[in-house]
């Protein structure tokens, strides 16, 4: 397949580019001077995230599934890059709505490498951590054989819908010689992410500063560490930028762990919040049957030595600007439902 010009200033499509990653992403693009088109349907994104950006005469907006061949058609055939962020995502949207997180997923990865590919796109697919399940050992390294739970429980169906859109995009590379980068994303947090999806640091905010109680599931001894969404918005832009990416699984995340009972006391603290801080068994959360892990930590060893990224902020500057940025964002409806523990199920700390 032949290369398509690399000019310095490169239009690049984004899928999903009004939700949290996305819109940061286009923003940073923007700054570097490129072209940046944005195809999203806002059933998770919000056209808040991304008002902004609509004055700027590089900057194009697409209301549309990513399905929509038509649209994507007309979009990826004007693309130097495409960055595939459209997903379902939030444990809450994956437990509650499995078939809509595994049709959106595989579905979704399909109709972008078919566009990428008529065109001959560069292609960005984002990928999760929830692909290296329980995990086989710990830091997680992208060569890692991973360990799922059981078919029947319905955490797992992310997993498995983005591992297959793993084997899509490197079949693509491999059959049809389509660069494709993957990445792996671990929890990445920062202004703009919702926490009625299930994501754990802006839920945790919007309890504290409304004072009401900070739920933790299970034990909160579970360890995750949290990347601020400006770090990896810059791992990706290093990734689509090298020229020896193509082809190749990255992890991109912190290595900085914090249990998640640790963390609801510093999100209090930090928050001035008068909050108590109460236990909620998993089944009350998410239903009976579900499965977490306790560590979930990223060998960034190879993105290191490939482009040489490594984290540049910490989290309590995050939780700052994540608390700044909730106090004057109110969170809207999501439709999700969460069943909320009663108080013989709950354990206070």
């Amino acid at each position: 397949m032949g290369e398509r010009s690399q000019p310095n200033h490169k239009s690049i499509l984004i899928t999903g580019g009004a939700g949290f990653i996305g819109s940061h992403l286009a923003e940073f693009l923007l700054a570097k001077g490129h072209r940046v088109s944005i195809l999203d349907d806002l059933s998770t994104g919000t056209l808040a995230n991304i008002q902004h950006l609509m004055s700027d005469a590089s900057f194009e907006f697409a209301r549309a599934d990513v399905n929509n061949e038509v649209v994507l058609d007309r979009l990826a055939s004007n693309a130097h890059t495409i960055v595939h962020l459209a997903a379902a995502v939030g444990v809450q949207l994956i437990v509650q709505k499995p078939v809509h997180t595994i049709l959106t997923n595989i579905k979704g990865a399909e109709a972008v490498l078919n566009a990428a590919l008529r065109y001959g796109c560069l292609t960005f697919m984002a990928s999760t951590s929830e692909v290296f399940g329980k995990g086989v050992k710990v830091p997680f390294a992208e060569e890692d054989d991973v360990l799922l739970g059981a078919t029947s429980k319905s955490r797992w169906s992310y997993a498995v819908s983005k591992m297959v859109d793993e084997c899509l995009a490197f079949a693509y590379y491999r059959e049809y010689g389509l660069p494709v980068v993957l990445a792996r994303l671990f929890n990445t947090v920062g202004p703009r992410q919702r926490g009625y999806y299930g994501m754990v640091i802006p839920r945790m905010v919007r309890q504290a500063l409304a004072n009401q109680p900070i739920t933790v599931y299970g034990t909160g001894s579970q360890r995750r560490c949290f990347s601020d969404v400006r770090d990896v918005v810059e791992a990706i832009y290093l990734l689509i930028e090298s020229p020896n990416a193509a082809g190749e699984l990255f992890a991109i995340g912190s290595q900085n762990e914090i249990t998640i009972l640790e963390l609801a006391g510093r999100i209090r603290d930090m928050s001035g919040s008068r909050s108590e801080i109460i236990l909620v068994p998993y089944q009350n959360a998410y239903g009976p049957g579900f499965e977490d892990m306790e560590r979930r930590v990223p060998d960034t060893s190879k993105i290191t030595e490939s482009v040489g990224w490594r984290p540049a902020y910490g989290l309590d500057e995050t939780l700052r600007r994540v608390i700044d940025w909730c106090r004057t964002n109110p969170e809207p409806d999501s439709g999700l439902s969460l069943v909320l523990p009663h108080e013989s199920n709950v354990q206070k700390t």
